[in-house]
């Protein structure tokens, strides 16, 4: 959820020359270290008592420079929070030698208690701060808070300078461990506008504006500043949890858009934000983006000879999404951009996912078919703020065909993926189409087929309690996709069968058959003869078996109490098991699983389970359904309450007695 608060409109509007003051630093209380939990969230390991931050700008010289202060008290209530709250890092980022982010002014202390309960204090020694070139954009800036111990108040700050003044400080209200305090004061000269947004579920506590006079000065230009402060208490943790996006699309965070700000230089307004066509027109004209798709000379010679003896668009498509597959190693970096165009990363047979599928694109174009790009934000990257155009909010582009009817969407930087199948990074709500020949348009982004799992054992129960027979199990769609790639993992097939068989070690597989790996549209279909011992002697007349030998759901993944994000799946699964147990003349079934058939509301799915037997041999089936790729808030008690349902089932075992 997000919420615009402009400038203009915030809810209070006073008129101080002003600015609120930081709490002390190093200054910690009787009643704070002897807290032993917080009563709002008694399961919390930690608990930010104090969080304050600053941004405002400074002049120096010829330069504009964004300031940022930090600094935050945290009690640590026992050791699971040491890492994840006493490993700092602070992200820098940078474009060039000129350009770029630094951090100082760090301070850092922990608090807590002697053997004698005599309150003692630890210092960070500066030597032990350092600095870290994590890639081509980010510097790091690392420290360990000093001597943590269970009961513990940790508490540090820095400062950091930007040369970067578009990118106004984003402020996180929410994180991993629940706040009972944090505040943020922006400073921000009237020569800029930005467009502020608060996103997340939790409202704030108090937001404020205060009237600065005159306290901005640049080259002979002089302006006021608006001091914007934005408070939230009690604020509970973010927990993430299975099946959704990118946290910060829902983490309560303040948001800075620049939209407007003055030229010093001739005092002219300049105008940032722009309307979708301007984003469009900037893609389309990009020498890294839309003049690398129209370089239909290069891909035509290139692609000749694939497509000579092709009947239609769809095979020629085929072929050429196949050979692209073929030429290119992915260097794991997203982008929409081509690096340095795609006639050199053709040459070197790699590149990143601009790299490759826009030559895929170019391709598809050189053979006469009606392609366009689609510009995507991937899962971890978050939903597209379709109210505010900014061109970095996408950070992946695949191709889109149209034949007939149909429309296909191809990435080429996986070559396990079947053509039109895209994988689940980039299943994220809608994407952009730019299309060279009419107006751009947004597209859904979903996974055209489900995932599939059809498992089924045929067995013999022995006189002597052990099981032999035939396990089959045939993956399609999406989960054909993921078994090729857990099974490409290993240097043969053998391997993989030989980690299988130790994996599970009440199981022996005796001979096994693979069949349609490398056929990435159709099914991959598994084959064993086995061996089991899978049952429990309960004594020596009879013995229990769990029908889902190789494993079965044991753990709810939803766990939370209320969940305020959608349930994310990327695609609707099926998943039907079978097993059938030939009886010998010593044997029989005394007790069985119970029948059930749970279904979701509004079609979202269901489970049935099925049990028979006779004299001669005992049945038993489930099916799982979840019908929608995602499911609302609103659902969410139900699924929780579906997982338990189905943990409770297969939980269950049949019970054989001797005669």
């Amino acid at each position: 959820m997000k919420r615009f608060l402009p400038l203009l409109f915030l809810s209070f509007i006073t008129y101080y020359q002003s600015f609120a003051q930081n709490f002390d630093f190093g200054k910690t209380t009787e009643q704070e270290m002897q807290m032993k939990s917080y009563d709002k969230d008694t399961s919390a390991h930690a608990v930010v008592l104090n969080e304050y931050g600053k941004a405002y700008m400074t002049t120096g010289g010829d330069h504009i420079r964004l300031q940022f202060e930090h600094h935050v008290k945290i009690k640590i209530f026992d050791s699971k929070a040491f890492e994840q709250q006493g490993n700092i890092v602070i992200d820098l980022y940078k474009e060039d030698n000129d350009s770029f982010e630094t951090a100082g002014n760090i301070d850092a202390v922990t608090t807590y208690l002697d053997n004698d309960g005599i309150m003692r204090q630890t210092q960070l020694d500066p030597a032990k701060i350092f600095k870290v070139n994590q890639n081509k954009h980010h510097n790091l800036v690392k420290f360990d808070m000093p001597n943590m111990r269970k009961g513990c108040v940790i508490e540090y700050k820095y400062t950091t300078e930007s040369p970067f003044v578009f990118n106004f400080e984003t402020w996180k209200f929410q994180s991993e461990i629940p706040k009972i305090h944090s505040e943020y004061h922006a400073n921000i000269p009237a020569v800029y506008q930005y467009n502020i947004s608060l996103r997340g579920a939790l409202k704030l506590t108090k937001n404020t504006s205060e009237l600065d006079r005159d306290c901005f000065s640049f080259y002979g230009t002089k302006c006021d500043c608006s001091n914007l402060t934005f408070i939230m208490d009690n604020i509970p943790a973010f927990v993430e949890e299975e099946h959704m996006t990118a946290s910060k699309n829902f983490m309560s965070a303040i948001y800075f858009e620049l939209s407007e700000y003055v030229n010093f230089n001739n005092g002219v307004k300049m105008k940032l934000t722009k309307e979708w066509k301007d984003i469009d027109y900037l893609f389309k004209t990009h020498e890294l983006f839309g003049s690398q798709i129209k370089r239909s000379g290069l891909m035509k010679d290139r692609i000749g000879g694939l497509i000579a003896n092709k009947p239609d668009d769809l095979s020629k498509a085929q072929a050429i999404y196949q050979y692209m597959q073929k030429t290119f190693k992915w260097n794991d970096y997203y982008g929409v951009f081509s690096e340095d165009g795609i006639r050199k990363a053709q040459d070197i047979h790699t590149g990143n996912i601009g790299d490759i599928n826009l030559s895929l694109i170019a391709a598809l174009k050189a053979a006469d078919i009606n392609t366009e790009a689609v510009l995507i934000s991937t899962r971890d990257h978050g939903v597209i703020n379709r109210l505010f155009p900014v061109a970095s909010d996408f950070d992946y582009v695949v191709a889109k065909i149209n034949i007939g009817d149909k429309s296909y969407l191809l990435d080429a930087s996986d070559p396990l993926l079947a053509f039109g199948m895209l994988p689940l990074r980039c299943i994220n709500d809608q994407g952009r189409v730019i299309s060279f020949e009419k107006p751009s348009y947004w597209l859904d982004i979903t996974e055209p087929q489900k995932k599939t799992t059809t498992t089924a054992f045929d067995l013999t129960l022995q006189p002597d309690g052990k099981l032999t027979g035939t396990f089959k199990e045939f993956s399609s769609g999406y989960a054909g996709y993921l078994k090729r790639k857990e099974i490409k993992k290993f240097n043969s097939v053998d391997e993989y069968v030989e980690d299988l068989d130790g994996r599970y070690p009440k199981v022996k597989i005796l001979k096994s058959e693979i069949q349609g790996l490398d056929s990435l549209s159709g099914y991959l279909a598994e084959s064993y003869e086995v061996e089991i011992n899978a049952y429990k002697g309960l004594d020596h007349q009879s013995l229990s078996l769990n029908p889902f030998i190789f494993g079965h759901i044991k753990v709810n993944p939803f766990k939370l109490e209320d969940r305020s994000f959608p349930i994310d799946m990327g695609m609707p699964t099926e998943d039907r098991f079978n097993l059938t147990i030939h009886l010998p003349a010593n044997f029989v079934v005394e007790s069985g699983t119970k029948n059930i058939a749970i279904g979701l509301p509004n079609n979202g799915g269901r489970i049935i389970t099925d049990f028979t037997n006779n004299t001669e041999s005992c049945t038993y089936s489930e099916a799982i359904v979840f019908a929608k790729p995602v499911y609302s808030v609103s659902e969410y008690p139900y699924l929780k309450e579906f997982f338990n349902k189905i943990i409770q089932s297969e939980g269950s075992e049949i019970i054989f007695k001797k005669k």
